[in-house]
Parts: C-alpha cells; sequence; structure tokens
C-alpha cells in the first residue's frame, strides 16, 4: 500500500509514509474488512460513515506539513485511523467527533496500540474545540459546504487547515495558512467525504 498508494502517486514526505508503515489500517475496521484494509478506497465503519482511502489520508497529511512540535486538531475522528497516523507525526492530536459510538471504539483502538497522544471530545466539529486553540495545523476529514469561520479562528499564526469544500456530491481539498491576520487559500485535488455536519457545516444527519 505505501509503496503503490502513496510513493508512486505523489507522496514522497518520509515522515509520512514512516507513519503509514508504522500505524495499521487493519486495526481500524471491523474484522470482516480486514482483508480489504489496504485496499486503494474508503470503507464503512458504520453510522454511514467511512474510514478514508489511504491515499487521502497521504495527501492530506503531507499537505499539513506536520512538524514534530506540533499541536493539531482533526475534524471527523471516524475511525480513528488519520488522528493515529498524526500521532506520529506531531506533539499532540486533538480529534472532534460528533457520534459517540465512533469515538468510544476510536479510543479503545488507541489503547490497545499504546497512542497516549490524542485527546478526543464528542461535540459538533464544525466549530472547532476552542478550549486547546490556537492550533498550528487543523485537517478535516469530512466535507464542509464552505470554509468554517470557527477553523480558521482556531488557527495559530503560520497554520495550516486543510479540508475538503463543495457539494454533497464532489468537493476539492481546500487549504488555508494564516500569516498573522492575513490568510491565504488555494485549492488542490477534488474528492468525495461523508458531510460535515454541524452548525457551520451541512444540516441534518
Amino acid at each position: 500500500m505505501t509503496e503503490q498508494q502513496l510513493r508512486a502517486r505523489g507522496i514522497r514526505d518520509q515522515a509520512v509514509l514512516d507513519a503509514f508503515l508504522k500505524i495499521r489500517r487493519h486495526e481500524f475496521v471491523e474484522s470482516a474488512l480486514a482483508a480489504q484494509a489496504y485496499s486503494d478506497r474508503a470503507l464503512p465503519i458504520g453510522h454511514g460513515q467511512t474510514i478514508s482511502q489511504p491515499y487521502m489520508v497521504g495527501i492530506m497529511t503531507q499537505t499539513l506539513e506536520p512538524r514534530p512540535s506540533d499541536r493539531v486538531l482533526e475534524i471527523g475522528t471516524g475511525s480513528g485511523y488519520q488522528a493515529a497516523i498524526l500521532s506520529e507525526l506531531v506533539h499532540t492530536v486533538f480529534t472532534v467527533e460528533r457520534l459517540a459510538p465512533l469515538a468510544k471504539r476510536a479510543q479503545e483502538v488507541y489503547a490497545r496500540l499504546e497512542i497516549t497522544n490524542v485527546l478526543q471530545h464528542v461535540g459538533d466539529g464544525s466549530l472547532g474545540w476552542k478550549t486547546y486553540a490556537p492550533y498550528d495545523g487543523i485537517i478535516v476529514t469530512a466535507a464542509a459546504p464552505r470554509v468554517p469561520p470557527s477553523l480558521v479562528d482556531q488557527l495559530a499564526d503560520g497554520g495550516r487547515l486543510v479540508v475538503p469544500t463543495g457539494s454533497r456530491g464532489g468537493q476539492i481539498l481546500s487549504i488555508i495558512t494564516r500569516e498573522g491576520d492575513r490568510f491565504h487559500e488555494r485549492t488542490d485535488v477534488p474528492c468525495v467525504f461523508v458531510p460535515l455536519v454541524g452548525e457551520e457545516g451541512w444540516k441534518g444527519d
């Protein structure tokens, strides 16, 4: 997976590749799907949610440009896989999930794998997690109709926000960087994520 789906498609940050080698994707899917864990696609994890395609986890992680001293906020814990990858690359990961059963399952996986630098919160991810802001990086693993203002506000100076934005049917990866009171936005690859449901995301479930 790491060579064919990541390195061959432009994921060149060796620290990111090493994180994928250490964090095994099959740990984050149900046992019935373990044989498909290293396929190049998203997989269902229940409650209408998915574990993202490995390439998309890779490109979002690399685009974030994580550093060992960083404090990173993840929106959409889901299976826990993205936060686990980040846990190998940064000092602390703060992750928000609106569905308590998924958050509980992810916590059990972190405990089993002895991942201790991930802090969890159950709540509206579109509003971020103001308690521990600002963050050096913010990564959103669900699709927003537009960049949530609360997340922009919680970005540290010099920080970077990576978020899929667009319609429910298709999005593009948006990258916002902060320089003082100025924000710069660019777009990257097209993508398809489950909706970011919340006050500053999509309404309803």
